[in-house]
């Protein structure tokens, strides 16, 4: 084989590459699996309070709670679609906390704790599980707006709506971005990269997040894509790209935030992977993890859960106890039990109903269906 420069052979060296990307992406941390923190200047950097850190523990303890309930009534027959949750409340709740009123969140379908938190309703969100016109209609419980879309069936498509919106913030110079949420696997999907480039071409106000849960449906990340890390994909649109400890609820809080910092300064889109995993099954519709992952490995991500450790750290600077988390959890059982009777009391919709909700100005064969269909009492 012919010499050539050191710079070349540099460039052609493709195993050199590779081990580069892997070396490019660094993992953010500040608070290790058993509560300890372990970068002090970060979590001064992150700038909680004592009273942020209680409100984020509570977030993710309502998602806790909202991932039992919905899987009970699921399994009674008494929800519809239900995508668990538990294992990525750090990297849902934590990092919505670093997002505000006017900023505009793009969901997925697991991401029904996130809209929550932004004041919709628990009773819409049943409601939207069971498939009612009133779960996509995106109020507080006084009528005032929440800024989100109705959770996204379709892998990946809540991204090409982030991007929208997120150059209209931008056009209108309004101080608010959008943030949308997808699972590694619609890192996978054509809409995840048309809406990062995109967005990085015209430098929208966008915070991308793909939660790395392990898991689509029952396909190991591993075999999903060979890039070491999804992060990686993001500099293909020319975004900055962040790798973080998604069980880790104050790193994931403090690199949402200089996120949300950079794209409303004007400077574009980040893409953010949130390391964590899906501890239960990919829905209720049915599978079962344990065709497609091991028990062990199942019971090693539990030991490394984010409530897990924020408890621990929160209890060590004497802020939280038992006695607090019980009462709290009691609240919010209370607060969903009262959410599922207003859920259970909702007119339940007839055909004809499904066909006004069609269009706005209703065709002239549809008038015909409406009026048969009413006549029937349907």
């Amino acid at each position: 084989m012919a010499d050539i420069t050191v710079n070349n052979e540099t460039i052609l060296d493709f195993t050199k590459q590779l081990k580069a990307q892997n070396d490019m992406f660094p993992v953010l941390s500040i608070l290790n699996n058993n509560g300890d923190i372990v970068d002090e200047e970060a979590l001064k950097r992150a700038n909680l309070s004592d009273d942020d850190l209680i409100n984020i523990m509570k977030r993710m303890l309502l998602s806790r709670q909202l991932n039992i309930r919905s899987t009970k009534l699921a399994k009674q027959g008494r929800f519809g679609f239900f995508a668990p949750t538990a294992g990525q409340e750090a990297s849902q709740m934590a990092s919505s906390y670093a997002f505000n009123h006017d900023d505009w969140l793009m969901p997925g379908y697991r991401d029904i704790p996130q809209i929550v938190a932004k004041g919709w309703p628990i009773w819409k969100a049943i409601l939207w599980s069971r498939g009612h016109a009133l779960g996509n209609e995106f109020t507080t419980e006084e009528g005032e707006p929440v800024n989100s879309w109705m959770p996204q069936i379709i892998i990946g498509a809540q991204y090409v709506e982030a991007t929208g919106i997120a150059l209209g913030l931008k056009k209108r110079q309004k101080d608010a971005v959008a943030y949308a949420y997808t699972g590694e696997g619609g890192s996978s999907q054509g809409d995840f990269y048309e809406a990062i480039n995109f967005a990085g071409a015209y430098k929208a106000n966008a915070v991308f997040f793909v939660q790395n849960n392990g898991y689509a449906i029952s396909t190991p990340r591993a075999l999903q894509t060979a890039a070491p890390h999804l992060a990686a994909k993001g500099w293909a649109a020319g975004v900055p790209s962040v790798v973080v400890d998604g069980n880790d609820p104050l790193a994931v809080y403090l690199v949402a935030k200089e996120a949300r910092a950079w794209a409303i300064s004007g400077n574009g889109p980040v893409l953010i992977e949130t390391l964590t995993n899906r501890l239960e099954a990919h829905s209720t519709a049915g599978d079962d993890p344990l065709r497609y992952r091991k028990q062990e490995d199942i019971d090693a991500w539990w030991k490394k859960e984010p409530l897990i450790r924020m408890r621990q750290f929160m209890t060590e600077k004497s802020i939280w106890d038992e006695d607090k988390e019980n009462t709290y959890i009691s609240e919010v059982n209370t607060l969903i039990d009262e959410q599922i009777k207003i859920a259970d009391k909702v007119d339940k919709q007839k055909i004809s109903n499904f066909i006004k909700n069609t269009l706005e100005v209703p065709g002239y064969a549809m008038k015909e269906q409406i009026a048969k269909f009413e006549s029937e009492g349907k």
